[in-house]
């Protein structure tokens, strides 16, 4: 029965085949195999440490607001299959160094959160934690992009404590409200099918269905405002 580690070997080593000559395979795993799962294993303690933060954060304010800010808390170390992918894109060196120093997406967490609002205030308090460094923020929710993607993307960098060194690590944090979400998963469903047929149409409509989405975002958020209190 094959561990969890030594499954995602057989698939990093799926994702070489594919992409390098043998010489370069043989050579990337002699010297890296060993260090790319302790390295994924460091990404996974930072999911932890971050998801232990929001959920900390979301113990407190529901004290403070009576209720939960935060509905889900979904996290993911990218696979290996897209790490190679990004190294391609990229053009950056096939070494673990490398890949820590130039991909910042390797561990992500999205939040989901009931109100736009909770989404600002919930990162306002994770980036004045003492621990945790803001490293670059890209806000499509005040500026959507183009295809009505709406998100509040953070790369921050926090330490994880292991037993003999600490560590800072890189995590993609992805706050969305629960329509944000569902149109962005619908979306991609759609947009990746193949064969796709009367593409400006599907984008056109798509947008609109994005619009609609905030639109009811704003809307909840305004009755939630005004029945505070009663």
């Amino acid at each position: 029965m094959k561990t969890e580690s030594n499954e995602k070997t057989l698939s990093l080593e799926r994702a070489l085949m594919e992409r390098l000559s043998k010489s370069e395979i043989t050579t990337w795993l002699k010297n890296y195999a060993k260090p790319y799962q302790e390295l994924m294993a460091y990404y996974r303690c930072a999911l932890m440490e971050v998801e232990t933060k929001f959920n900390v954060l979301n113990e407190e304010l529901s004290l403070v607001y009576d209720r939960n800010p935060i509905e889900t808390i979904k996290s993911r170390i990218k696979s290996p299959e897209s790490i190679i992918d990004k190294v391609m894109r990229k053009g950056i060196p096939l070494t673990v160094d490398s890949i820590e120093k130039n991909i910042s997406d390797i561990a992500g967490i999205r939040v989901i959160c009931a109100f736009p609002n909770d989404i600002y205030m919930l990162s306002e308090a994770l980036l004045r934690q003492d621990d945790v460094r803001l490293i670059t923020r890209k806000d499509y929710i005040r500026q959507p992009k183009d295809n009505g993607y709406r998100s509040l993307h953070l790369i921050i960098e926090t330490p994880i404590f292991l037993h003999n060194q600490t560590r800072l690590m890189k995590v993609e944090v992805q706050l969305r409200t629960i329509s944000m979400d569902w149109w962005a998963s619908l979306e991609h469903k759609i947009r990746y099918k193949k064969n796709l047929a009367d593409d400006a149409r599907v984008a056109r409509e798509l947008q609109e269905c994005a619009e609609m989405g905030a639109e009811l975002d704003r809307r909840m958020e305004k009755i939630h405002e005004s029945t505070m209190g009663e």
